[in-house]
């Protein structure tokens, strides 16, 4: 018994604080249990085919099966018991172990958990007792990102994250990646390659993802701690089973925000545009691709004018796979003064003719550092080669990176099925020689294969949307379609000057006096 004391005072007693003898202070007062666990215990040295033995002797003595069974439950029940107790201890002395030798104080623990992703923090918190509470330090979730290249993320997750951000919550980015990105204004093409990633690949792939997020899952936003209210960055990535009310909601919700990416949600351009007007207009970047490549004919307008009047700190704007028109285009770069980063990649209808005198206006524009129309099926040769002329003119000296790349050559002057792989009257060569500065991309197939592709297209439009009644009936208004832009082949000379809105002032193309703040 007195090893057994010697035993006990070198841990500390989990039991409560108890009048210690005057002698001694240091020893502990053991009750009849602690005595009997201790002893119980101590039959943990002996074989085990002893336990067996005396176990098996007790159960014969009972009189009853009833007893019997009793018994086995008490010693299953008590086994469990000694199970959990164990546990704890092992927990508690491993936290007091890791505080002893972790090097780094809490708060600094909790700055190197806020670098962490997300799955390296959950795995960080379910270490220890001392890693769970700075793990659960709101700051440790300012910046969620639960992207993935397979659906594993739920509404519940995204919930958890949210709520243990708080008002901390400063960047969430959610959804399936399936493509390496690219940096902002850097060489390579754009967040999301065309020979990469694009919808129309996706569609091909067997097997096609589904998200499990559903349209709910940015309702945590908006709950009653308001998460959303200091929120700067919001990257939402092929959640296809968002639609334009809950995009709105979310983004009412966040009224500071600066940067907004949205890849592959079917969501209307215009609608998304009108929220970001009416909530984000702090915004300092917009990234938008379409889900469906030349099919959102949404834009008009009035939308392109309240956007510059009401979003003036616009400095990175991305428009991808929408169909736009020059004179639209044009209304966005003159207005918004701050623009660098510019991006209508895959976009129908732009065949270029915005970019006349845009270069030496003194009203937006002449800011621009990177411009990117690839894969821009209407983009003329014509007009390429009078923006390249305007480079070697001294234009656009802020200018560092340019892509006119496209996989079905450049439209000609006349009639834009007719396309150029191989220009004669594009400057490229002098444009490389006198302009270092610009890094440009030209790339153009030796010979095109754009009836196929054209093919391929028209067979999925057709099974959302007749192609042949958008060709026949020019003349009908749709929610989306105006009588002036309904189809893709619409655009003969600059492809702009009879798809203006009927009801709004029409803005001349090839005139640089085009001043729409003053209206």
């Amino acid at each position: 018994m007195d090893a057994l004391f010697q035993v006990q005072t070198s841990a500390p007693s989990t039991m409560a604080k108890r009048p210690c003898p005057s002698e001694n202070p240091r020893i502990p007062t053991f009750t009849q249990m602690d005595l009997l666990l201790d002893a119980f215990l101590g039959l943990s040295d002996s074989p085990s085919i002893c336990i067996d033995f005396s176990f098996e002797r007790l159960l014969d003595s009972l009189p009853s099966d009833l007893d019997q069974s009793r018994l086995i439950d008490r010693a299953l029940k008590m086994g469990n018991f000694l199970l959990e107790a164990s546990k704890r201890s092992a927990r508690k002395r491993a936290t007091k172990h890791n505080s002893v030798v972790w090097a780094l104080p809490p708060d600094l623990t909790i700055k190197v958990f806020s670098m962490l992703d997300a799955q390296s923090l959950c795995y960080a918190t379910a270490t220890c007792s001392m890693f769970h509470k700075c793990a659960m330090d709101p700051s440790c979730y300012a910046n969620i990102d639960l992207t993935t290249v397979s659906p594993r993320v739920n509404n519940a997750v995204v919930s958890t994250m949210i709520h243990r951000a708080g008002n901390s919550l400063q960047s969430l980015k959610l959804g399936i990646v399936p493509g390496p990105t690219a940096s902002l204004g850097s060489c390579q093409p754009l967040v999301y390659n065309v020979t990469s990633f694009s919808w129309n690949d996706k569609r091909s792939r067997q097997g096609k993802e589904s998200s499990v997020l559903t349209r709910s899952c940015l309702s945590p936003l908006g709950g009653a701690s308001t998460p959303g209210m200091l929120l700067r960055t919001l990257h939402l990535y092929n959640i296809e089973r968002m639609d334009n009310p809950s995009l709105r909601a979310a983004l009412s919700a966040c009224p500071s925000l600066l940067d907004l990416e949205i890849v592959g949600l079917h969501v209307e351009l215009r609608q998304t545009l009108t929220s970001v007007i009416e909530n984000c207009q702090f915004i300092e970047r917009l990234f938008f691709e379409s889900s469906k490549t030349g099919r959102d004919d949404s834009l008009k307008s009035p939308t392109c004018v309240d956007l510059v009047q009401k979003c003036p700190r616009l400095v990175s704007l991305a428009l991808r796979g929408f169909k736009l028109h020059d004179y639209k285009v044009r209304i966005l770069l003159k207005g918004l003064r701050k623009l660098k980063y510019v991006d209508f990649s895959t976009s129908y209808s732009i065949t270029g003719s915005f970019l006349r005198n845009l270069g030496n206006s003194m009203i937006g524009g002449n800011l621009l550092e990177v411009l990117i129309l690839r894969d821009c099926m209407h983009l003329k040769e014509v007009e390429v080669a009078r923006f390249m002329t305007s480079l070697l003119a001294g234009d656009f000296k802020f200018l560092r990176h340019l892509d006119i790349s496209n996989r079905e050559g450049l439209a000609s002057e006349g009639d834009w099925y007719e396309r150029c792989y191989n220009s004669r009257i594009i400057p490229i060569e002098q444009v490389i020689k006198e302009r270092p500065d610009v890094c440009l991309l030209a790339d153009f197939p030796s010979e095109g294969s754009y009836f196929e592709i054209e093919q391929m297209l028209e067979s999925e439009i057709n099974s959302d949307i007749s192609l042949q009644s958008q060709l026949s009936n020019q003349t009908s208004d749709s929610m989306f379609i105006s009588s002036s832009e309904s189809s893709y082949n619409s655009d003969q000379g600059s492809g702009n000057e009879d798809g203006r809105d009927a009801s709004y002032v029409i803005f001349e193309e090839s005139s640089d006096e085009v001043d729409f703040l003053a209206l």
